[in-house]
Formats: C-alpha cells, sequence, structure tokens
C-alpha cells in the first residue's frame, strides 16, 4: 500500500507541475488561455488528492493521524481550480485577472501542502 501510495503522490505532483507549467508558459501572451496542461494537470491534482485523503483517511499507521482541515481546504482549492479550468476552457483568451488567480491558487495549494503542519 506504501507503494501505491508514493505513485499517487509522484502522480499528483506531476498534475501539479502540468497546471503549473501551462500557466507560466503563457506569462508573456497578451491573451492568454486555458491550454490543454492546464485541464489535464487540474484534472491530475484533483483525483490524485482525492485518491491521496482516501490513503491519508484510511492508513494503517493509527499513529499517524491525517489532518482533516489541511485535507478537506486543499481539495476545495483543487475543485475551484478545475471549476474554473472547465468552464474557461471553451473561451479563446481568459482575462489576465483570471490567469493570475489560477496562478495564485495553484501556488497556494502547494504552499499549504508544504508549510501548514
Amino acid at each position: 500500500m506504501e507503494l501505491a501510495d508514493k505513485i499517487v503522490l509522484l502522480l499528483h505532483l506531476i498534475g501539479f507541475a502540468a497546471l503549473f507549467g501551462g500557466i507560466l508558459s503563457q506569462a508573456r501572451v497578451r491573451e492568454p488561455e486555458v491550454n490543454a496542461a492546464m485541464l489535464h494537470g487540474s484534472y491530475t491534482m484533483l483525483v490524485t488528492g482525492l485518491a491521496l485523503a482516501v490513503f491519508a483517511w484510511t492508513g494503517d499507521d493509527p499513529g499517524e493521524q491525517a489532518d482533516v482541515a489541511k485535507l478537506v481546504t486543499k481539495l476545495v482549492i483543487s475543485a475551484i481550480i478545475t471549476f474554473l479550468v472547465i468552464i474557461n476552457r471553451r473561451f479563446t483568451s481568459i482575462p489576465k485577472g483570471l490567469w493570475g488567480l489560477l496562478g495564485l491558487l495553484t501556488m497556494g495549494n502547494a504552499a499549504l501542502a508544504v508549510l501548514w503542519q
């Protein structure tokens, strides 16, 4: 089960890299858009985040408790990111403010994972 947890964590990090890379690749573009990397990265982050939460809640080690508030906060942020990406995928461009918000939410989600102890 530990190997499965590590594989899902790796996929989660790949999803983050795809999402954030898709956002950063448009830093100099006049009219940014929701590209395929952002779409698939957000899907991957949400699905693997849910899987990691299930692994944490059903862990074998009783001494290691899952921080429910942290997991729920991260899942809500991931769901918001995925929702924004999905509904704005059909447009040829998105406002710079939405592009910035997606980047901020993505980095905030990563910061929560690392800094919230």
